[in-house]
């Protein structure tokens, strides 16, 4: 019977650090340490970011963005693309998402032929397009064809399955745990459940109860996810539910050392500090591979500011930054834009007050740049 401690505070549980809470967990035959996952997110989480995350550290395992089942069945060219990862990551989760249980139980089939090491279920994302054929986290209304669509893929694949959800459909039907009962039942190993409901969108009041609820309901890990941006909050979202682990999503976006950091105190060891310079470098390091793996100029400079635009907020005079990276017409321009601002950075951070004063990104109302 799997059960974390719901408050751990220590003890002889081998999978309790220094700080009484848990560092890893066990799924099926793998060791999943760091417990900290990255999260599937749509248009982010491509093998270029995931690249990023794995080379700074602290993830336990990546995950994809989520791919249609009746694409990938079609053998869509795009679908397939998005269910790359590299050689060497390993583990890596490919994320699935329908509404149809033979569709299903066919995609995972190809992933799992792919080389996945994990297939993930998406009973979570709440975008309209999504819900509207029924899948997502519109099959948190629907507990009979969530059951049949994990009953499905759990008997087409062999390697671990787990499931991404959300705490309900709504305010009135926040169901978490009896969804979570019917995943254990049909063959899930895991679970992934975000506080939010589907009627939250990105938006609502932080209520855990019901992923403390789930971790009481299933004998499964359980990691919890949303909100998680720094170290308090990680620790409270441990200590509030009794997770296993964590799920991380847009912290990461904005801080791609977070994971590496909460994994470094959770072991009982000083997180790492970045500057200013090594922020600097993690960036252009990130543009080169997404030069290299887009080369259209115009599809690589998007992805660009879509992660410039996320990983610059709280930084000082980051909107101004954000400002002119935006209107950067050519890559060039825009790596020029990172050295400049990056070089007053340092400079801010090393003392110098009035590093961006006569800047072209000082905005004077907004020096937190939020």
């Amino acid at each position: 019977m799997y059960r974390e401690l719901p408050h751990p505070t220590g003890g002889d549980d081998p999978r309790l650090g220094p700080r009484g809470l848990p560092t890893w967990y066990r799924l099926r035959d793998l060791t999943i340490a760091p417990n900290l996952v990255l999260a599937p997110m749509e248009g982010v989480t491509d093998v270029v970011f995931r690249r990023l995350i794995r080379g700074i550290g602290g993830s336990g395992y990546t995950c994809t963005e989520f791919i249609a089942s009746e694409g990938l069945k079609r053998g869509s060219g795009k679908m397939a693309r998005l269910a790359q990862f590299d050689p060497d990551e390993r583990p890596v989760s490919i994320q699935l998402f329908g509404r149809r249980p033979g569709v299903m139980a066919d995609a995972a089939r190809i992933v799992q032929d792919m080389g996945a090491s994990i297939v993930d279920i998406n009973m979570g994302c709440p975008s309209k397009k999504v819900c509207a054929h029924s899948g997502g986290s519109a099959l948190m209304k629907d507990p009979l064809l969530a059951g049949e669509i994990v009953r499905a893929v759990r008997a087409a694949v062999t390697v671990p399955l787990t499931v991404k959800m959300r705490s309900g459909f709504s305010a009135g039907s926040r169901n978490a745990p009896e969804i979570a009962r019917i995943c254990q039942e049909e063959g899930a190993e895991a679970l992934a459940v975000h506080w939010r409901t589907r009627a939250d969108g990105y938006k609502g009041q932080r209520a855990v109860d019901k992923i403390a609820e789930t971790v009481e309901a299933v004998d499964l890990p359980v990691l919890a996810n949303g909100d998680i941006v720094d170290i308090p909050s990680a620790e409270a979202m441990l200590r509030d539910t009794g997770a296993a682990g964590l799920m991380i999503g847009r912290g990461a976006i904005r801080n791609p050392w977070l994971m590496l950091q909460i994994s470094q105190w959770l072991r009982g060891e000083e997180p790492v500090s970045v500057d200013a310079m090594e922020k600097k470098r993690a960036m252009l390091r990130y543009f080169r591979t997404i030069n290299e793996a887009i080369p259209r100029e115009r599809a690589a400079l998007g992805r660009m500011k879509m992660l410039t635009g996320h990983f610059t907020r709280g930084l000082p005079f980051g909107a101004g930054l954000r400002v002119l990276f935006l209107r950067s017409q050519t890559r060039a321009e825009a790596e020029d834009w990172i050295h400049r601002y990056f070089d007053c950075l340092a400079a801010y951070e090393a003392g110098d007050s009035a590093a961006f004063e006569a800047s072209p990104f000082h905005v004077p109302s907004d020096i937190s740049a939020a």
